[in-house]
């Protein structure tokens, strides 16, 4: 029976990433961060008692500051397969939170890269790097793009991901990073763009909001569906030789019309409702991101993503039923996830 240790496991990628791990029959560990008050809602639905002799979901305190405590964690579990999904995330926020998001994002990295390489065990490693390390770089943008990170979260990411490389070379680690493009679903955090804006269309479209504020509608982005992208993660460790990848649907999209698509899905006019705050605008724009990832595609058989029209038509849906049930769960849908879990 493997194992699996993810850190980020709270998160939207993190939560579906167990639950794939779990219907293959994985055993999962996941790394939490102690807090006063229940960060765990995502996988609540795969949680149970630890009195429970059948369960598959551990969870752990831990930290991505404390070095200490990742090394120990990875010595007494011994996973097969490592999972590095913990970040802060916001890029936005990373401008205000540079340092913090430093430490977490990029440090934390080489934290559990070297517990890794001191343990001298035979796991496999996932680092989760990210599209906005192409910064402004021009469209598409594939494994031989360079790299011109635009914010303090798009640099941290950038050292994670080639200290991935310089480890997997310099101690031949399976260590590989998946160059993920923009991808959301009815989980994603609630200040994210996409989430913010299904949830808006959502609450106006029940008469308890009347307008939704945003910031730059013409940056371009390739949106993906998230549950497509865990599967990806867990191909890539599934290979015989460790490689980068980039994972994408190789479309981009303005935010502009991703917010028409997602209002005409509530039978709504977007220009009723929407308005511009400065205050959402990043001191350094990325205009566009948009994934060559014709080898990638090929390599894991990632042919057949959902794009981003029944992309927004899943997240308005699920905010609506979330609004009448708050305890409602969505269920991944797509032909990847039916793949590896039918």
């Amino acid at each position: 029976m493997r194992k699996a240790l993810i850190t980020g496991i709270t998160g939207q990628d993190g939560s579906y990433l167990a639950e794939l791990l779990l219907a293959k029959g994985y055993v999962v560990h996941g790394l939490i961060r102690r807090s006063s008050t229940f960060n765990t809602s995502r996988i609540e639905h795969l949680y149970k008692d630890p009195h429970d002799s059948s369960r598959k979901l551990i969870l752990h305190y831990g930290d991505m500051t404390d070095g200490s405590r990742l090394a120990s964690l990875i010595s007494e579990i011994a996973p097969d397969e490592i999972y590095n999904l913990a970040a802060q995330s916001h890029v936005r926020v990373s401008f205000d939170e540079p340092v913090f998001t430093g430490d977490v994002t990029g440090l934390g990295t080489i934290k559990i890269l070297e517990a890794i390489r001191q343990a001298k065990k035979n796991v496999k490693f996932y680092q989760a790097s990210s599209s906005e390390m192409f910064g402004d770089a021009a469209a598409p943008q594939g494994l031989d793009t360079p790299f011109s990170p635009r914010s303090p979260y798009a640099a941290a990411k950038l050292y994670s991901h080639w200290v991935t490389k310089n480890y997997r070379e310099a101690y031949d680690l399976f260590a590989v990073s998946g160059i993920l493009f923009n991808h959301e679903s009815p989980r994603r955090g609630e200040t994210f763009l996409t989430r913010k804006v299904s949830r808006a269309v959502a609450r106006i479209s029940a008469g308890l909001e009347n307008e939704l504020f945003l910031g730059n509608l013409e940056a371009k982005r390739d949106w993906g569906y998230a549950p497509d992208y865990v599967v990806a993660m867990w191909r890539m460790l599934q290979q015989d030789q460790p490689m980068d990848h980039v994972i994408g649907t190789g479309q981009s999209s303005s935010v502009s019309s991703f917010v028409e698509t997602c209002f005409r899905h509530a039978g709504l006019n977007h220009l009723d409702y929407v308005k511009f705050d400065p205050r959402y605008l990043r001191p350094t724009e990325v205009a566009d991101l948009q994934a060559n990832n014709t080898e990638s595609a090929e390599a894991l058989g990632m042919n057949d993503l959902v794009g981003v029209e029944l992309l927004s038509q899943i997240m308005v849906e699920e905010d609506i039923k979330k609004l009448q049930d708050p305890d409602h769960v969505d269920k991944p849908i797509g032909s990847l996830w039916r793949q590896e879990t039918e």
